[in-house]
């Protein structure tokens, strides 16, 4: 059960196992729950609470972090399709459905915006797919993959999407979770590969440059959690090699096309742009 009286995530014994023998572990903090509850969500255990909880002691920053990540993915999406003209999108590591999905924010601006959304964790797909309500003339799936398998991604996303027409690829707070650098930039290199000219990738992920994130993270990883590789400011601008990238580049989220403020944007300890495949 969730740690109040809010409509929440199913208990544990009621969902389905995700097809390979694993299921929903509610006494192990989870990355996709911590980070609903940092950013104000429903879906999550107590044990996910309490974990959220020990890391913004020791690194406060972590909600606003959290909070700053999805209003990018709503600045980047909307550029896009705005601006960028872009129709489809890969979403991969999507995490747990909140306010202002992927699919909602493209189909706001463009209605027959295509969304797919990739995960392997149970609870997001059962989740996911309960609440992926496309517009008619869109479309939103969910597929059951995992990020370590690119060749597994494309195959299935090829299913719902066009592979002659411009694909943004969307990587967000997810490289992370693969700790060694050449099979991370491997990874990348593979998805974006098999996209058509013009389509986009758009990549953020948490930075090591705050001593206090890198000890809250290692106090997380130290839960028996999955563990998540903080990287240099320069190693995230390494996923966008061979790009061309959208100004202003690879900056803190809050610098990604701010909405007009008389106040400077805030500074987070994440990374985040978007690059165009040429």
């Amino acid at each position: 059960m969730c740690s109040d009286d809010r409509k929440c995530c199913p208990e544990p014994d009621d969902l389905p196992d995700d097809g390979h023998g694993s299921s929903i572990h509610a006494d192990v903090p989870h990355s996709a729950r911590v980070w609903n509850y940092w950013i104000g969500g429903k879906d999550h255990f107590p044990v996910d609470q309490q974990a959220g909880d020990d890391y913004a002691r020791i690194f406060p920053g972590i909600v606003p972090l959290a909070r700053a990540g999805r209003d990018f993915i709503d600045r980047v999406v909307t550029y896009l399709t705005a601006d960028g003209g872009v129709r489809q999108f890969l979403d991969i590591g999507t995490g747990l459905p909140t306010e202002n999905n992927t699919h909602q924010v493209a189909q706001r601006a463009a209605p027959n915006s295509r969304v797919v959304y990739v995960d392997n964790d149970p609870l997001v797909l059962v989740l996911g797919r309960a609440l992926a309500a496309s517009s008619p003339e869109g479309a939103a799936n969910y597929l059951d993959a995992d990020l370590r398998h690119p060749e597994h991604v494309l195959t299935g996303a090829r299913q719902f999407l066009d592979f002659l027409q411009p694909i943004t690829l969307m990587l967000m707070g997810v490289m992370g979770y693969i700790l060694d650098d050449d099979t991370a930039n491997a990874i990348v290199d593979a998805l974006l590969e098999e996209l058509p000219p013009g389509s986009f990738l758009a990549l953020y992920d948490g930075a090591a440059t705050d001593q206090a994130f890198i000890d809250a993270q290692h106090g997380y990883d130290a839960t028996g959690a999955v563990p998540y590789r903080l990287r240099s400011p320069d190693q995230i601008r390494g996923f966008f090699t061979g790009l061309d990238l959208i100004d202003p580049g690879v900056v803190p989220l809050p610098h990604w096309r701010p909405a007009p403020s008389p106040l400077p944007p805030d500074t987070v300890e994440a990374y985040g742009g978007v690059a165009r495949k040429p």
